[in-house]
């Protein structure tokens, strides 16, 4: 009979259909929070009067009575029952859910069914989270509060064209009231099931207490160190209670109060609950539902027992704890937080050292791993409620980026080795899990037909297993193994089994140790998202991006900085078939997110690089020709032995000096900036791309674009064009500073993997056009420009000719000092750097535009001079007659047209 309950399997299926539905029901309560999302008829000012009434008169909606008051829905039934028809679904997804939980806790009491975390390990795991998802289902329902308009929309629109209410109407109208006050109605629902989830909560008095201790006894203890006992290094790390070493402490506590609040009358009569219970209140102030949903635990606790006849004693053991949660729990979190970075980087460096160790020693790991991420959902969701207390410093905290950098670190790794762990655990299976297994089962004195047989497939399958399945690359799948043994859990843990699962302590121990191992070679990469996934920072985007801002603005934080794009990735494991609406929100919001922080990381590093190269480019401009006149005077005034420079005088520090200390401890400005370089760049050696919701994003593409832009705006305002003084560098310096900045970005190659080369032919490339890329200005442009409007202009004006002798044009002599002197502008060397700076394309435009001008103006010279032919003719013949050349110049058409180009 115990055989045809499918506990397990029931278990299982609701367990996942229950997070479905919890999933949607907080989609659904966002939607209705949130205006833009929330639904149009919602809005609708025409259906004001009609939600009113159905909201007055719910769930006994008077559908033909009041018809006055439904004439908006009349009006638009179809549209009305088309937009409700989802949401009313899901609440009907709510009452199933709800029947099939009830019916399966009535069946396991009915059962006497035992529970032990540490011997049924998943069976009572999974009586606890049914348990949970299902009050946390109920209390978020009870939080939507367009609930009942929603509803009787859709049940007014379905009887204005069916002529008759929904079925399911009813039922549902009634849980809708029934669960206004949700924690009252679910208490007394829950009377029956005392007794079962009483036994299931007091089996974590040997987990809990243990794990929620203060970071000085973590420390004492040397917790998660490879190190402290280098004797047994090489022994296999394994105890009684495998799955409860990384088994989430916020899954506990939401386990204990909330099942204490359930079943609240054990408190009362005993002590072991009255502690356990005590203990998880003293641990915090929030616990999350889902996603952003949390739940005040002192304050709802509060409000329950209240109103208890008495619970006094209990309402004042929740106020001691709520002070004592507010006095300690910051300070006690924050030093855990801060062990653990020590403590994760440590194990970091010694696997990455010796990664054989990653096979004995994978639980480290799990539980490094688990304990990380407890700390991190801890601290987010108090940091978005955080209480009004003296220390909001423990609340904040700069250094989160070095632990998620950790976390991830240990994630890649242990990625990066899974042949090995495979191997290891391959070889424990099929070599001692198998021959211990078999022993067990030996030296049992009793073993019915349908656990004889579930055992032996076990034996016989764990010892087929050899090391060349692993060496042959083969596909392991080991889930029919971990079902049979949830099955054989629920089996031997009914009253009166034939094999009482809590007499064979030895077997539970075997076989959970053999679940973690067969974990180990099919599906590490879901241990690791079991454990480490931090998909909750996606549902508190501010916290996030407040946690990046913090921990960049601190220079020893910089390295790290690359954890938070990464953590986006793991946004995507986070959705459920039950509501894809969510999951399209949450890619944009991830995109989002990674795109923000990876574009900061970017700037940051572009703007120090960049800092870098320019100050280099002011060093190498010092050793620049034009400087040396000082030196060379300075040196003729020794030789003349003339008067030394004057007291108070400061003597000019020649190139070269800033290099010159006598102690290193002193640190100049571009120690600074090569410091603050090298930590950006070690956040890009975590990964070289990663995967965001299927889109694959590189993060040195990001600092490529971002020196890509920088570097044409900094080129262009080096040429240091004026348009109103017509003042311009010469192409010489100009080059000599893009040379000092290109030597200066090639550095950066030696920090990571960039091709600075291509980067620089990019930009140079567009240097030559004239327009860049973004459409901004070139110095193609700009020189272009100048040689159109100064040297021409002047040459044309005759303040400027070309000497044939110096192969360049030089200034003519006049009253006026000349704005440039064209000689620096036009002579070989000065042509020959244009040219190397705007390549043939920029000369091919510069030679366009400066023959069409001079061309244009030949052509009119060409026009003129056709116009006054006979004029010039007859000039040519009396040029010696200066009255007939009078006569004849006032004659001239165009005076005009040459004043003006003059």
């Amino acid at each position: 009979m115990d055989y045809q309950q499918k506990l397990a399997e029931k278990l299982t299926i609701l367990n996942e259909r229950g997070s479905g539905v919890l999933i949607r029901m907080n989609y659904i309560k966002k939607t209705c929070a949130d205006p833009k999302l929330r639904l149009s008829l919602l809005n609708d000012k025409s259906m004001e009067t009609a939600i009113k009434y159905i909201n007055k008169k719910f769930p006994n909606i008077d559908f033909r009575g009041n018809i006055q008051n439904l004439n908006s829905i009349q009006r638009q039934k179809s549209e009305v029952l088309a937009a409700t028809t989802s949401y009313y679904d899901s609440f009907l997804d709510v009452i199933e859910f709800r029947d099939h939980v009830y019916e399966l806790l009535n069946t396991i009491d009915a059962c006497q069914c035992f529970f032990d975390i540490a011997i049924n390990f998943d069976f009572t795991k999974n009586y606890l989270d049914l348990i949970i998802t299902y009050t946390s289902v109920i209390i978020t329902l009870s939080r939507i509060d367009d609930k009942k308009a929603l509803v009787g929309m859709f049940n007014c629109a379905h009887e204005m064209t069916n002529g008759s209410s929904d079925p399911s109407y009813p039922r549902l109208g009634q849980m809708f009231v029934e669960y206004e006050h949700p924690l009252k109605k679910l208490t007394e629902e829950f009377g029956p099931h005392t007794k079962s989830v009483t036994a299931a909560l007091l089996s974590l008095r040997m987990v809990y207490p243990r794990r929620n201790l203060p970071a000085e006894q973590w420390r004492s203890a040397q917790l998660l160190s490879l190190l402290s006992a280098p004797a047994t290094m090489l022994d296999p790390a394994c105890c009684d209670t495998m799955a409860c070493e990384y088994l989430s402490m916020e899954v506990m506590e939401r386990w204990i109060i909330i099942g204490f609040l359930l079943c609240h009358s054990s408190l009362n009569v005993n002590q072991a609950s009255q502690e356990l219970w005590k203990m998880a209140l003293r641990s915090g102030l929030f616990l999350i539902l889902t996603r952003d949903e949390v739940l005040n635990i002192h304050k709802v606790s509060e409000d329950l027992f209240i109103n208890i006849k008495g619970y006094n004693k209990r309402v004042a053991d929740i106020k001691e704890c709520r002070e004592h949660a507010l006095l300690n729990s910051g300070a006690m979190h924050r030093e855990r937080r801060e062990f653990l970075r020590g403590a994760l980087k440590e194990l970091y460096k010694v696997l990455e050292d010796e990664p054989g160790l990653l096979g004995p020693k994978a639980l480290f790991v799990f539980m490094a791993l688990s304990f990380s991420r407890d700390e991190v959902l801890w601290l987010v969701r108090h940091s978005e409620n955080m209480p009004k207390i003296k220390t909001p410093e423990d609340y904040v905290d700069n250094q989160m980026a070095e632990l998620l950098f950790h976390m991830e670190k240990l994630r890649g790794l242990m990625s990066k080795y899974n042949y090995v762990v495979q191997r290891y655990h391959v070889q424990y299976l099929a070599q001692f899990d198998a021959m211990v297994l078999n022993d067990t089962i030996q030296n049992m004195y009793v073993c019915p037909e349908e656990e004889s047989v579930l055992l032996t497939s076990f034996v016989s399958t764990l010892s087929a297993l050899s090391i060349k399945q692993v060496e042959n690359k083969e596909e392991f799948d080991f889930r029919a193994i971990r079902l049979d043994w949830l099955r054989l859990q629920a089996y031997t843990s009914v009253n009166k089994a034939p094999l009482p699962l809590r007499e064979y302590t030895d077997l539970a121990k075997v076989m959970n140790l053999i679940q973690f191992h067969t974990r180990m070679v099919d599906s590490a990469e879901d241990l690791l998202q079991e454990t480490s996934e931090v998909s909750i920072l996606g549902f508190y985007p501010r916290v996030f991006e407040k946690m990046f801002c913090q921990s960049s603005e601190d220079i020893n934080m910089k390295r790290y900085l690359m954890a938070f794009p990464i953590a986006c990735s793991h946004f995507s494991q986070c959705g459920h078939p039950l509501c894809p609406e969510e999951t399209e929100a949450m890619e944009k919001r991830s995109l989002r997110l990674c795109v923000t922080f990876l574009e900061q990381i970017a700037k940051q590093t572009s703007s120090i690089v960049l800092d870098i190269c320019a100050e280099q480019c002011n060093l190498n401009d010092q050793l620049q020709p034009r400087h040396c006149a000082e030196a060379i005077s300075a040196a003729r005034h020794r030789k003349q032995k003339k008067p030394v420079q004057k007291k108070g005088e400061v003597q000019k520090e020649k190139p070269g000096a800033e290099s010159m200390r006598k102690d290193r401890i002193v640190v100049t400005n571009v120690d600074k900036m090569h410091l603050i370089l090298t930590e950006l760049c070690s956040s890009y050696s975590l990964c070289s791309d990663f995967v965001v919701f299927d889109h694959i994003v590189v993060p040195t593409e990001f600092l490529i674009s971002h020196l890509e832009t920088r570097l044409s705006e900094i080129i262009v305002r080096m040429a240091n064009y004026n348009q109103t003084t017509q003042e311009i560098a010469r192409p010489s310096d100009l080059l000599a500073a893009l040379r000092a900045y290109t030597a200066s970005l090639h550095c950066l190659s030696s920090y990571i993997n960039v091709d600075i080369t291509r980067l620089v032919k990019n930009v140079l490339l567009q240097q030559t056009q004239p327009l860049d890329s973004r459409g901004g200005q070139t110095i193609t442009t700009i020189f272009t420009t100048w040689y159109l409007e100064s040297l021409l202009r002047q040459a044309s004006n005759s303040l400027i000719v070309h000497c044939p002798t110096m192969h360049c044009f030089i200034n003519t002599a006049t009253d006026n000092e000349p704005s440039f002197r064209a000689e620096e502008f036009s002579d070989i060397s000065e042509l020959q750097s244009l040219a190397e700076l705007i390549g043939p394309y920029g000369l091919k435009f510069l030679s366009e535009n400066l023959m069409w001008h001079i061309t244009s103006q030949v052509s009119e010279l060409k026009k003129l001079v056709r116009e006054n032919m006979d004029v010039l003719v007859q000039m040519r013949n009396n040029f010696d007659k200066p009255e007939e050349m009078a006569n004849l110049k006032k004659r001239l058409t165009g005076e005009k047209w040459i004043e003006t180009w003059m």
